[in-house]
């Protein structure tokens, strides 16, 4: 059992047992820990956890968590779409609240709770939940809301978008400021002192006509407060940078313009923020060299351009525009690593045999100047035909990315091929086709590149901390999974035909095993999908615990400061460390650096959801055109009230609902993740093929309906195909 795995059953156990406190070597036998190094390595984590303020300890009860007050506790509470609450203190603890129990609180305020009095504890129970009610609203996360206006008699009300909050925004006529039922809005919360009332608004802005993709597009950048342009300041402060490089500045540099280096980017690609080269030194060895934009060189500490890159966190990658971290003067020109251009570069050298084997690294602030821009599709004809321009390059290239890869999965790498929906549009930018992005060889080269010099730089930091001495860094972490969403995943993909072995855990190689074992399969998507889910968010951290999806002991992002802030701060990090940091900035980025993690890893799951609903819009616009079409697909999702059924090459998830079943009475076996018909016995099963048509579309609430093809019924042969699996 590593370090990282260790710490994660550690909190995992407190967090069953709030309320008890444990010796080490009760939490020794407990956690099944049987050799000396790793008692040593448990004490060494809870001496830690005393010093952070997780943990408290005392001779009488030995290790337990920091006690709360029964009220006056103040925490970020979230809310699901179902209505249910969850409030996070700093301290780590989660209260539970009921929906009834919610008050005026909104997803994301920052709240005052009081606790109820713990239930009695009966004899087998181990789930310790708290749990409380809102109490107070100590700070509002937002105050304006994007929604459908309506019209019901005499009054106004905001239909949110936003689900988790389940509450109509009242707006009298002399708010309306001039908005029309039908119209997409933003409604300023004026008030909302009562839960038994509704909350009241005033309409600041009109988007236009609920429904138009491009209106539900701008919903979707303002629902998430995304800025779409950039203060004057930064505007003034990029303009004044100069676009030509300084002999002083190449002087200081290490000048690789001669090196054969390119880059590898999507077709539609702007901002190019690595470059690659390679050179065989002899038979056995080569000196890979992964050259990624000086970002650092023109973004300097404190800057205004600093500022909000810092508040951005990252770019955002919507389905049909990009609001990106940089102004478009650094990132698509300045930053940019253009062909035939000059460019300022921080550069990774890596020695390594061919075998996989890293030998020694360097890293240099450089200058270079990128001899040609693929795109992905360009490098893969020419790995598969042997031919083209730098042909040699990326056939050696390759050769080592696929000796990385091969490695990386001994070691138990989880491989997740994450499929992603991509557009076709008209000339007026409404989708006409989706395709489903393939995963090239060309990706899988630059990927191995890219993992290896994060990886390098990581390392490295690492090698630089004395017994004693844990400098200030951020470091790109996975935790192990929960042990109950595995045991969740287990007994799901058993439905399927499928084995995950679990005891107390599964390791990374136990996963691995799985997606080996579906792919190709109809449910691949699917598994691969629910395997995500089933995985701890990767975040970053000044606390290395590794990365469990990769297997790394250590791990950063260096290789995209274009468009994430952390890979910004790594370079600076890195720049100071060769130079020797002193101990005043030690303490300046140990005392900033945890904060500006947690903002960055908020920011990065903001835009990941963004991006999702943006898709959504997309393809709801682009169903809107399939009206009565047939389509093949997959049940992904069985509920008491239908079936969710994901179109095959489209990505494209409706409901079914069960009212539509209309041949049958049927019944939901929870168990078997299957609607049952009580006369004919039909079943419909998770996984199961199925033949569906386009019943109807709701742009504003981004859903599709189908309803079953009269010629769709799961056959004998699906079922006897499942049990053989069994």
């Amino acid at each position: 059992m590593d370090r990282s795995e260790l710490r994660s059953k550690l909190l995992a156990y407190f967090q069953r047992h709030p309320h008890q406190g444990f010796k080490s070597r009760q939490l020794k036998r407990r956690l099944s820990i049987h050799t000396d190094h790793e008692f040593e390595v448990l004490r060494d984590i809870l001496h830690k956890m005393v010093d952070k303020g997780e943990l408290a300890w005392n001779k009488k009860y030995g290790y337990h968590r920091v006690l709360l007050r029964q009220k006056g506790i103040i925490g970020t509470i979230s809310i699901t779409k179902q209505g249910a609450g969850l409030v996070k203190t700093e301290s780590g603890d989660e209260i539970v609240v009921d929906k009834r129990s919610l008050g005026t609180a909104l997803n994301g305020d920052t709240v005052e709770v009081a606790l109820f009095a713990a239930p009695k504890k009966r004899k087998q129970q181990t789930d310790e939940r708290l749990e409380g009610e809102v109490v107070n609203i100590v700070k509002r996360a937002q105050t304006e809301f994007v929604g459908t206006l309506e019209r019901s008699h005499h009054f106004y009300f905001v239909i949110p978008d936003d689900k988790t909050l389940q509450r109509d925004i009242y707006i009298a006529p002399e708010a309306l400021h001039g908005a029309r039922p039908g119209e997409k809005v933003i409604a300023e919360l004026i008030e909302w002192n009562d839960p038994q009332l509704n909350p009241e608004g005033k309409i600041v802005q009109v988007l236009g006509v609920a429904g138009d993709p491009f209106v539900e597009l701008k919903s979707v950048i303002q629902s998430y407060r995304l800025p779409t342009s950039f203060p004057k300041a930064v505007e003034e402060e990029a303009r004044s940078i100069s676009e030509k490089i300084s002999k002083e500045e190449i002087r200081q540099r290490l000048d690789l313009r001669s090196l054969t280096t390119f880059t590898i980017d999507p077709f539609d690609a702007k901002d190019f923020d690595d470059a690659l080269s390679i050179e065989t030194l002899d038979a056995e060895t080569v000196k890979l060299g992964v050259h990624i934009a000086d970002v650092s060189a023109y973004v300097k500490e404190g800057s205004a351009i600093d500022k909000e890159a810092l508040t951005r966190g990252t770019s955002v990658y919507l389905a049909n525009q990009v609001i990106p971290m940089l102004p478009e003067k650094l990132s698509n020109v300045l930053c940019s690593l253009v062909p035939h251009e000059d460019r300022l570069a921080f550069t990774c050298f890596i020695t390594i045999t061919k075998k996989g084997k890293v030998l020694e690294y360097s890293f240099a602030r450089s200058v270079m100047n990128s001899k040609r821009r693929f795109t992905y599709e360009e490098v893969e004809k020419i790995l598969d035909s042997n031919k083209g321009e730098f042909n040699h390059e990326l056939s050696l290239l390759w050769s080592i990315a696929s000796v990385l890869r091969k490695k990386r999965m001994k070691y138990g790498s989880i491989d997740f091929e994450s499929p992603e929906a991509k557009f076709t549009y008209n000339e007026h930018g409404k989708p006409i086709g989706i395709y489903i992005k393939k995963r090239l060889k060309s990706h899988q080269l630059v990927e191995e590149c890219m993992l290896l010099a994060n990886r390098t730089v990581a390392t490295h930091i690492e090698s630089l901390q004395g017994k004693k001495e844990v400098l200030p860094f951020v470091y790109r972490v996975h935790d192990v999974p929960d042990p109950e969403k595995l045991r969740a995943l287990a007994q799901f993909v058993r439905q399927l035909g499928y084995q995950l072995n679990i005891h107390e855990s599964a390791s990374s190689k136990d996963l691995q095993k799985l997606l080996k074992e579906v792919e190709g399969a109809k449910e691949e998507n699917l598994i691969n999908e629910v395997v995500l889910r089933s995985m701890a968010k990767a975040v970053y951290s000044t606390d290395n615990i590794g990365h469990y999806g990769l297997g790394f002991e250590t791990y950063t992002h260096f290789t995209s400061p274009i468009r994430r802030y952390p890979d910004l701060l790594v370079h600076r990090l890195l720049d100071e460390y060769s130079q020797g940091m002193s101990e005043k900035r030690k303490k300046f980025f140990a005392t900033h650096l945890p904060e500006w993690c947690k903002h960055c890893s908020e920011r990065e799951r903001v835009a990941a959801e963004a991006e999702r609903d943006s898709v959504k819009v997309m393809q709801v616009e682009y169903m809107k055109q399939h009206l009565g079409d047939e389509f093949e697909g997959i049940i992904s999702g069985v509920m008491p009230y239908g079936l969710f059924i994901e179109i095959n090459d489209l990505l494209v998830e409706g409901l079914l609902h069960v009212r539509d079943l209309d041949d049958d009475f049927y019944s939901y076996d929870e168990r078997q993740y299957a609607l049952i018909g009580e006369r004919k016995k039909k079943t419909f099963r998770l996984g199961d093929t199925i033949t569906v048509k386009v019943a109807k579309v709701n742009p504003e609430q981004r859903t599709i309906d189908f309803v079953l093809s009269e010629s769709d019924i799961p056959t004998k042969t699906q079922k006897k195909q499942r049990q053989r699996r069994h």
